[in-house]
Parts: C-alpha cells; sequence; structure tokens
C-alpha cells in the first residue's frame, strides 16, 4: 500500500491530469492539494516555488519531490510495479523501451504543437482579452497533422502505440488531445478525420482511470483569468 503521495497542483492542468491518470490506472491512494496557480495572488508552498515556478505540478512521496509530470509517471510505475495496471511501463526490458521511445516522441514532438492547440482552441476564447492566432493554429495543426498520420499507420497494426497493451505512451497523450477534442470541430476533426486514430483515442478516453480524471476536472475546473 503506498503512503504519503501527494499531488500539487489543479486537476484542469494537463500535466496535473497525466499525473492522476497514472495514479488511478495503479490503484494508488493519494492526496490532492489543488493549487490555483493561475491566479497570481496565490501563494504557494515553498518547496513548490523552489522547483517549479510554475506550480504546474508537484509530486511529493515522502522526501522525494519531482515536478515532471512523465517522470512522476515513470516513478510511480517504478516504486509501485505490483499495484494496479502492472503493463502500464512494460512487462519487461524490450516492452520498457518501445514505451520510452514513444514517450519520449510525445514530449519532444507532440506536446509542443498541442498544447499550443489547447491553449488557442480551448483556453483563449474563454479568457479576457485573448484573441485566438489563427497563424499559430494552422502552423500547429499541420505539425499534429503530420504526427497523427504516422500514428494512425502504426495504429493500422496495434490496438495501442506500444503494443495491444494500454501504457503510459498512450497514457502521456491523453490530457492535450481531450482538450483539442473537445474545444471544438475543428479540433475533433484533427483525429477523428483518421481511421484508426479515432478508434486509438475513443478506446484510450474511454478507461475508467481517465474518466475519473474527468469528473474531478468538471467538478474544480480551476480558475484560468
Amino acid at each position: 500500500m503506498a503512503a504519503g503521495l501527494q499531488v500539487f497542483g489543479q486537476p484542469a492542468s494537463t500535466d496535473v491530469a497525466r499525473v492522476l491518470t497514472c495514479l488511478f490506472e495503479k490503484n494508488l491512494e493519494f492526496e490532492l492539494v489543488r493549487t490555483d496557480t493561475f491566479k497570481k495572488s496565490h501563494k504557494l508552498p515553498e518547496f513548490i516555488k523552489l522547483r517549479d515556478p510554475t506550480g504546474q505540478v508537484t509530486f511529493k512521496h515522502g522526501d522525494k519531490t519531482i515536478v515532471d509530470s512523465r517522470a512522476i509517471c515513470r516513478y510511480l510505475c517504478t516504486n509501485f510495479p505490483e499495484d494496479g495496471n502492472r503493463k502500464l511501463y512494460g512487462m519487461g526490458a524490450l516492452e520498457r523501451a518501445s514505451i520510452e521511445q514513444w514517450l519520449q516522441a510525445e514530449a519532444q514532438s507532440f506536446d509542443a504543437p498541442s498544447s499550443q492547440l489547447v491553449f488557442q482552441l480551448a483556453f483563449a476564447p474563454h479568457l479576457k482579452d485573448v484573441i485566438p492566432d489563427e497563424r499559430k493554429i494552422e502552423e500547429n495543426e499541420k505539425k499534429i497533422q503530420t504526427m497523427l498520420g504516422v500514428y494512425d499507420e502504426i495504429l493500422s497494426k496495434n490496438k495501442f502505440l506500444a503494443g495491444d497493451e494500454f501504457t503510459l505512451a498512450d497514457l502521456s497523450h491523453l490530457p492535450n488531445s481531450h482538450y483539442i477534442i473537445n474545444s471544438s470541430e475543428r479540433g475533433r476533426k484533427l483525429f477523428t478525420s483518421k481511421k484508426h486514430v479515432a478508434k486509438w483515442y475513443e478506446a484510450i478516453s474511454n478507461r475508467d482511470s481517465w474518466k475519473q480524471v474527468i469528473k474531478m476536472q468538471r467538478e474544480h475546473p480551476g480558475t484560468f483569468e
């Protein structure tokens, strides 16, 4: 039984959502300390300010503090291998190597353009004095379309990115993909226009772990002004 697991942040944050999904997949008990970092007046705990000025996600396990959401997910899978979904980080060196390739591809190539689209399509329309930037939207749409084209080819052979089991490779894509798909018909078409990508997203977004995160986001949407 895991003890003393704490997550600091808002469920609405994509980084926090990634960590929460992993915790639910692993059936680990944890405490969520909501820090509304979007409000400049909010005072963050000192250990968060020292390690992560944005405060988007901070994880504590005893004396251990981690701020990168993907590193937190790796930590949870490595330190609690027998809890919950045992296949989340692979069952051997070869499986883990494949998952790592996808995690790195997501972090290095998918995250930046998808994060831009999350802001421009999902958040900007609801912010005061912010107008969505059409140039940035088109530029990042092209990048995502190229990547999803590669994904579609892979997913024509595998049920999930790293094989036939749901892993961190798929989980890591969920938060940004969710915001883009639910932002507008324009965002949705990026995923639904590709048959295998559409089927893959439907499968991963219907997992109980992600549904629990969505419920938390609706109950505590956070403040983006």
